[in-house]
């Protein structure tokens, strides 16, 4: 998958709640079409097929969901905490590009799609919608929680849909590097997949949607990686797989529940999101490639300052630099 690259075609961002999920709520669906239960099974097909678009038209968020206690005790194990360093107006729309996208974006999910951080109290009247990947929504019963959560499916249809609702307000997260970028994902490194991605820029020039970079500080510090560099076996293995089946595969190991050298949880580090300025955009509903460049090259410029001005404050070494590819 390319998410938000050039011509706008495959627009897709992995991020969300733990990837067993999915699996539980697969076998549940399962379990009740083979038990005497199955009429359940049935009539929740049958919603299935009436609720199909949702996902790309909204969703169905709950603040309910996303205000659980679970969530503060989820952003605490780390600990996640969302920085702001200006105000945005609830009277204007935005785009989130989200920088790095890590294994799994926990970063993303615990600032954009719960309460965990205080987004609310942070930017109020902001509704924040986190793309994920279309294919999840079909997921039985998982599909729900996704909605309350506030994903939404990450195709065009569905960015279209949110930006051009009267009511304004609306922020759109992206994982602009998307899964590609989880395969850089390496402790104290940040290597960013933002050159040739600028189908998100298109988007923000055709909605008038403001720009807004965000960086997640220590997100690459939660799992490490088997070494995969670029033109090595295992690397071109997983760029094949990547764009066959649209789903990055890296191989990660995190920690183990009573022991810290192996296992899938991951490790309990610091992850600061820094929300930058905004850029602001002039609506364009045909922008030409030379308009798209121009607020490319600004936006790439505005990131890497942002990087600049908070990678020492947040943990990253003075020597570090942003790698852009």
């Amino acid at each position: 998958m390319s998410p938000w690259t050039g011509g706008c075609r495959r627009r897709r961002c992995c991020s969300g709640p733990s990837p067993s999920w999915p699996s539980c709520s697969l076998v549940l669906y399962i379990l009740l079409v083979c038990s005497q239960y199955w009429a359940l099974a049935v009539l929740y097909s049958a919603w299935l097929y009436i609720d199909w678009d949702t996902p790309s038209t909204g969703g169905r968020r709950s603040e309910w969901v996303r205000s659980l206690t679970v969530w503060k005790y989820f952003a605490n194990y780390f600990p996640i905490k969302l920085v702001r360093t200006a105000p945005l107006s609830p009277h204007l729309n935005y785009i989130f590009g989200f920088h790095p996208h890590g294994i799994l974006a926990i970063g993303a999910f615990g600032n954009f799609c719960t309460e965990g951080t205080g987004f609310s109290s942070l930017f109020p009247s902001l509704n924040p919608h986190l793309l994920m990947l279309p294919g999840w929504f079909r997921v039985p019963f998982f599909r729900e929680l996704l909605m309350r959560l506030c994903l939404v499916s990450s195709d065009k249809r569905s960015a279209s849909y949110l930006l051009s609702k009267k009511n304004a307000g609306q922020a759109l997260v992206i994982a602009v590097g998307g899964p590609p970028e989880a395969l850089d994902a390496k402790p104290g490194e940040m290597t960013l997949q933002i050159l040739k991605r600028i189908g998100f820029i298109k988007l923000a020039l055709t909605h008038g949607a403001h720009l807004v970079p965000v960086l997640s500080f220590g997100e690459n510090n939660l799992y490490y990686q088997v070494n995969n560099p670029p033109g090595s076996l295992l690397r071109n293995t997983q760029e094949k797989l990547q764009r066959f089946i649209g789903l990055a595969l890296p191989l990660f190991h995190g920690r183990g529940v009573f022991q810290y050298s192996l296992g899938l949880l991951p490790h309990r580090r610091p992850v600061y999101t820094v929300v930058g300025t905004p850029i602001p955009v002039v609506k364009n509903p045909s922008p030409s490639p030379e308009d798209i460049i121009a607020l490319h090259t600004l936006y790439v410029e505005k990131l890497k300052d942002l990087f600049e001005t908070h990678k020492v404050k947040y943990g990253i070494e003075k020597e570090c630099q942003l790698v852009l590819c």
